[in-house]
C-alpha cells in the first residue's frame, strides 16, 4: 500500500508545482506573458530561434481556438521548424488555464494576442 501511495503523492506535488505559474491571479498583460514565458522551455540545439505565437483568450484564461505561428525564425529543415512550433505551442497549452483579475478578464476575452518564443543567442 505504501509502495502505491508514494508514486502518488509524488505526482500531485509534480502537478501542484507546474501549476504554480499560472494560479496567481494576472492583472497586467505584462503578467500575462511573464507567466506564459515562465512555461517555456526552447528545444535542444535551437540556438537564435524564435516563433511567434497570435492567440486569443477566453474571460476563463483557456484559449478560443489553437495557436496561429504568425513568423517562424528556425534554422534546419521543415521538420525542425515543426518541432519548435509544437514546442512553443505546447508551452502555450500547458500553462492554461491562467488566473485573470476581473478587470483583466473583462478586456481580454476575444481579443488577439502575439507572444515570441525565443530560444538563447550563441
Amino acid at each position: 500500500m505504501k509502495s502505491v501511495a508514494l508514486p502518488t503523492i509524488a505526482a500531485a506535488l509534480l502537478a501542484a508545482m507546474s501549476c504554480q505559474s499560472n494560479a496567481a491571479v494576472l492583472n497586467t498583460m505584462n503578467d500575462v506573458g511573464a507567466a506564459l514565458q515562465a512555461c517555456w522551455t526552447p528545444p535542444a540545439n535551437s540556438e537564435n530561434a524564435s516563433v511567434t505565437l497570435s492567440f486569443s483568450f477566453r474571460r476563463d484564461g483557456t484559449l478560443i481556438g489553437r495557436p496561429r505561428p504568425t513568423a517562424i525564425k528556425v534554422g534546419g529543415d521543415a521538420k525542425a521548424r515543426q518541432g519548435y512550433v509544437e514546442a512553443a505551442t505546447s508551452a502555450l497549452q500547458h500553462c492554461l488555464p491562467l488566473s485573470f483579475s476581473p478587470a483583466l478578464a473583462k478586456g481580454i476575452a476575444g481579443k488577439v494576442y502575439t507572444l515570441q518564443f525565443n530560444s538563447p543567442r550563441k
